[in-house]
């Protein structure tokens, strides 16, 4: 798996490509923003776009949806709790700082499905706390992690939203992530890739 990041969107949100090497096959992860830098890419490279995952359903991580289908009508999924908040805009906080974004039709995944896509087997893995939905995409075989805004370097997603939970934020790490091997790379929503030993070792907030 060959991975790139573009920080998109008006908070500065990873976006992810989770690239097969061999086939070009390509899933998406939190596409935040669709600019241009991101759609050349994809066709310089001939990317073959064949989903996109949502680690929550929060503004900054899904602003981009719409523009993205447009041109790759492919899958979107996200945890089956992010369904009514990505259709609220005021849940998914966009009518903050937007004038508005709701978003219908994504596929829902329950904790510990797999979706076998783009030659990967992506495990959905449940971790509530920074949003009831907060959800991490992780390649076994190829030892990643893409965390969302559950995990960071050092850092843990904030929990001073209305439907946030720090005890349940915490448990999901410690008792989802921190089991992982400590080899395993975390790919979060924000900042810099880390690993899971690291941040067993090093994050002060669990």
């Amino acid at each position: 798996m060959k991975i790139e990041t573009f920080v998109t969107g008006i908070v500065s949100t990873n976006c992810y490509l989770a690239i097969n090497e061999t086939s070009k096959q390509t899933v998406v992860i939190d596409p935040a923003a669709c600019p241009k830098k991101l759609l050349d890419f994809i066709n310089d490279e001939k990317l073959v776009i064949e989903g996109i995952f949502l680690t929550h359903a929060h503004f900054d991580h899904i602003l981009g949806l719409k523009d993205f289908l447009c041109i790759y009508p492919v899958p979107v999924y996200i945890n089956e709790k992010g369904g009514d908040i990505l259709k609220d805009p005021h849940q998914n906080l966009s009518m903050v700082y937007t004038d508005g974004f709701s978003f219908e039709g994504a596929d829902y995944l329950k904790d510990g499905d797999v979706i076998e896509i783009a030659g990967f087997n992506f495990k959905a893995i449940w971790t509530p706390g920074h949003t009831p939905d907060g959800t991490c995409y992780y390649e076994e075989n190829e030892k990643v992690l893409f965390s969302g805004d559950t995990l960071f370097e050092e850092s843990v997603g904030r929990t001073d939203f209305a439907n946030s939970d720090t005890k349940a934020l915490e448990d999901s790490i410690k008792e989802k992530l921190f089991i992982l091997p400590n080899d395993v790379k975390v790919f979060p929503g924000h900042m810099g890739a880390t690993t899971i030993g690291h941040e067993k070792e090093y994050n002060p907030y669990v």
